[in-house]
Formats: structure tokens, C-alpha cells, sequence
């Protein structure tokens, strides 16, 4: 069982121990799917308001499910439709306050309100995204996607 000291004050702060962590978590792991879950459990513990947290991965050019914690979710998105897709399509990160304004958001959970999408990629190559859900409205900031962005550059290296 590992115990992180994750700080509770400034989002930096927050960032910064969730990436030494994750650091610590899968330096030496190969495996992608066990990288993947141990990124999305590390995720939903720490970071406050989340109602989904978890990976979708590009195979056969479309985004499948991944490690998650959460309600199920939706299985396979096609490259470009919803959040997820659209993440993938551009390779930017998606930051939407309010989902139902999102053209084509596709809804796994009704409960949820905004979303966080940050594209995976090593190189050239779209692994897959990290996709956080909250049932807040506007629950993610620019902080947020600065810190998710930094945990998903980690993970590009160490998911195959």
C-alpha cells in the first residue's frame, strides 16, 4: 500500500505532490494498464468534486475505455465526437465548464456538468486521453489543466 503526502493548500502545491506520486507510482511499472489505474485511483482520491476520472485509449482509431473510477461509462468514442473525441481529434486539451453547451457532448452520466479532457501523446503518437468529469459546474480551471497536463506528459513515457 503506498501513502502519499499530498498537500491540501495551493492547487500548485496539489499539482506538484500529485506528480511526484505519480512519478513514484510508475517509474518502474511497464505496464500501461496498470499505469493507467493507479493514475486514475491517485486522481479521484486527491482531487476534490470529481464524479469521473479515468483514460480512454486510441485503438483501431477510435478512443476505448480504460482504468476509471466511477459510475460505467461509455465504452468506445468515435475520434472527434463529444469532449473525449474532440480532444483526441485536435490534441488540445478540452476544458468545458458547462457540458450540455458542448456541441455533441456525449453523455455517460447525467450528473455530470464539466469536463477536463487532456490528450496523451508521445511524440507524434495520440496514446490516448485522460478525461476528468465533475458534477460542478465550471469545476476546472486553468491550474487544472496545467497540473493534468504535466500528469499526462509523465504518463506518455510510461504508457507503451
Amino acid at each position: 500500500m503506498h501513502q502519499f503526502d499530498i498537500a491540501a493548500g495551493s492547487k500548485a502545491d496539489l499539482y506538484r505532490d500529485l506528480l511526484s506520486a505519480l512519478d513514484a507510482l510508475t517509474a518502474d511499472e511497464p505496464d500501461a494498464i496498470a499505469n493507467m489505474a493507479n493514475a486514475a485511483a491517485l486522481v479521484w482520491q486527491y482531487l476534490p468534486d470529481l464524479n469521473w476520472a479515468g483514460f480512454y485509449r486510441l485503438v483501431d482509431d477510435e478512443l476505448v475505455l480504460g482504468p476509471f473510477q466511477g459510475k460505467a461509462a461509455c465504452i468506445r468514442i468515435p475520434i472527434g465526437k463529444g469532449v473525449c473525441g474532440t480532444a483526441a481529434a485536435t490534441r488540445t486539451t478540452q476544458r468545458v465548464e458547462d457540458v450540455h453547451a458542448f456541441p455533441g457532448h456525449i453523455a455517460c452520466d447525467a450528473a455530470s456538468r464539466s469536463e477536463l479532457v487532456v490528450p496523451i501523446v508521445r511524440g507524434d503518437r495520440l496514446i490516448g486521453v485522460l478525461d476528468l468529469d465533475s458534477p460542478e459546474p465550471a469545476r476546472f480551471d486553468a491550474d487544472d489543466a496545467t497540473g493534468c497536463e504535466a500528469l499526462a506528459a509523465l504518463l506518455a513515457d510510461r504508457l507503451g
